[in-house]
């Protein structure tokens, strides 16, 4: 049988991707088979596209993060998992066995994969996925709201309060309150009464970044977004920068934490070579922490809280699968204020 799926041959740009049929994706007996509702589109799509050093994919391959829909055929030891109720899927895939996995920290596992990067993903009409990373959801969301959940909520959760501790009432400066990572962080934040500042590019995305309800909102096309930190602490800085951009940004960041700070970094978007003045980590006595996704025990914590309506995704736009090409341009070009989709 075959499936309806967007797929790339080489590394390249957009006019790479193409929409083609190929085989349907045949089970393991502990993998199910997700017929794909909705799937969300995200920065490591592009990178993957592009071509990542020291990273070997199958071709053609199929990208997609982050899926949305319903299992509708299930391996013989696939155990408990249910047929044709919402589900989505925990995007790293691991061994669940290795003292990583056992201690929760899935993606430092040695056979660690992210679904739509060195396995096939979700820009498809349906995709194969261990059983064990299907999580039941309820329908109080749409489809596309909870697709727009896992990568991005993920990653911001495992930043914010796995690796960062972060405490009641501190002052966090988050990047990007248009990016899906940047709307889920200003939320989980908020969950613990933080100070939130956040940025955006444009005058046109204050009115969204509001939604969020931030404490406060930088244009930084406009301001120095570093000068005005120390200036609405009254230069005290800082308690936590949340970075997913790297590049020039990351040197200005560190700038802005006060006294015993914390730089989470998850991303290198701007670029992966930054320069630091080292007087400023010792001096201060800052901490820098590198992370990276986060586990499936994390993901069911966020699934928690978004059935109890206190996080909740944002949607931007909705795309049909055959303009998986528009739905990546338009977030390269920064249109965006939260997720966009795609749907089969």
């Amino acid at each position: 049988m075959k499936m309806r799926a967007v797929i790339f041959r080489h590394h390249g740009g957009l006019e790479q991707l193409k929409e083609d049929y190929v085989p349907l994706p045949e089970i393991g007996e502990k993998d199910v088979l997700v017929k794909v509702h909705a799937a969300s589109v995200n920065h490591l799509d592009l990178w993957n596209l592009s071509g990542l050093p020291k990273t070997r994919i199958s071709m053609p391959h199929i990208l997609g993060c982050d899926v949305a829909g319903e299992v509708v055929e299930k391996g013989s030891r696939a155990g408990s998992v249910p047929l044709h109720r919402p589900v989505i899927v925990s995007p790293g895939i691991s061994c669940g066995k290795c003292r990583y996995c056992k201690e929760g920290w899935d993606s430092m596992c040695p056979s660690y994969k992210i679904l739509g990067f060195q396995v096939n993903g979700g820009f498809a009409e349906y995709v194969r996925v261990p059983a064990k990373n299907i999580l039941p959801v309820t329908k109080h969301l749409s489809m596309e709201e909870w697709a727009s959940i896992p990568l991005v909520f993920l990653t911001a959760w495992h930043m914010l309060i796995t690796r960062g501790q972060l405490k009641k009432k501190e002052t966090v400066l988050i990047h990007a309150a248009g990016s899906g990572i940047g709307s889920a962080a200003i939320q989980i934040a908020r969950l613990k009464r933080c100070r939130v500042i956040t940025t955006v590019g444009s005058a046109e995305k204050i009115k969204y970044a509001r939604s969020l309800k931030p404490d406060d909102i930088i244009n930084y096309s406009e301001k120095d977004f570093s000068s005005e930190v120390m200036k609405m602490t009254k230069a005290r800085g800082a308690d936590v920068v949340f970075d997913h951009i790297g590049g020039e940004m990351f040197t200005k960041n560190i700038s802005c934490l006060g006294k015993k700070g914390r730089l989470l970094t998850c991303g290198a978007t701007a670029g992966r070579n930054v320069t630091i003045d080292l007087r400023y980590l010792y001096m201060k006595q800052l901490s820098v922490l590198g992370c990276y996704m986060g586990g499936l025990k994390e993901l069911k914590s966020i699934v928690q809280w978004v059935k109890k309506g206190r996080l909740r995704p944002v949607v931007d736009k909705v795309f049909p699968l055959r303009q998986t090409r528009q739905a990546l341009a338009r977030m390269m070009r920064r249109e965006n204020f939260g997720k966009i989709i795609v749907k089969p």
